[in-house]
């Protein structure tokens, strides 16, 4: 009398589980994912590793306003909101983005109107791939994240250290450098940040 296989794929052996995760992948890249697992690699860390790529191939696009809006929130234009209200609204579309695994930086050299409007008219209408169920994912959202000449300036201006601007000023001689000034607000330390960034040994 033969064994019944188990149901449940966590009674699975896990090579076996590895060996599914590859092939769903391998169909869904049309077999041009390509991985290089260390010998030495725990099972249970490539498992793991192989389940976020197959979560990865497997989500879509999402524009984040319109998941925002879904999700219940208002999103009125910025110049329907006085201060008071357009940092309100700020904070409540920052925490939202949180929950959908988006997280900003980089946001201190812009007033919160500032901030808001870039983002309700610019980075929230933007695609971006969000896995809000995987908290081992984050979507990084920057201002200043586009390579831009302007966007550069500001970065080298608010943001970059010494070591930086002196490499910068190396690598590009013919560039201007703005003067170092300091920040002008103070959000960033604030700022949600993913469950990953805020592990340290003492929280075990």
């Amino acid at each position: 009398m033969s064994k019944d296989v188990p149901n449940n794929p966590e009674l699975e052996d896990p090579e076996v589980r590895i060996e599914k995760l590859k092939r769903e992948v391998e169909e869904l890249t049309g077999g041009k994912m390509i991985s290089n697992v260390s010998e030495d690699c725990p099972t249970e860390i490539e498992e793991k590793f192989w389940e976020q790529v197959l979560a990865y191939e497997k989500a879509k696009f999402e524009v984040p306003f319109d998941m925002l809006v879904k999700g219940g929130m208002s999103l009125p234009a910025p110049v329907e909101l006085n201060d008071t209200q357009v940092t309100l609204k700020l904070w409540e579309v920052i925490r939202g983005l949180a929950l959908l695994g988006a997280y900003l930086e980089c946001t201190d050299h812009l007033s919160d109107r500032e901030l808001y409007a870039r983002l309700w008219s610019d980075l929230l209408r933007e695609e971006t791939m969000l896995l809000p169920n995987d908290p081992d994912f984050a979507c990084h959202m920057d201002p200043i994240g586009s390579g831009s000449e302007e966007e550069n300036f500001i970065y080298l201006k608010y943001y970059a250290d010494e070591e930086y601007r002196l490499h910068w000023a190396q690598e590009w001689p013919d560039d201007p450098l703005p003067a170092h000034e300091p920040l002008p607000f103070d959000r960033d330390r604030h700022l949600p940040k993913p469950a990953f960034e805020n592990w340290s040994p003492a929280t075990e």
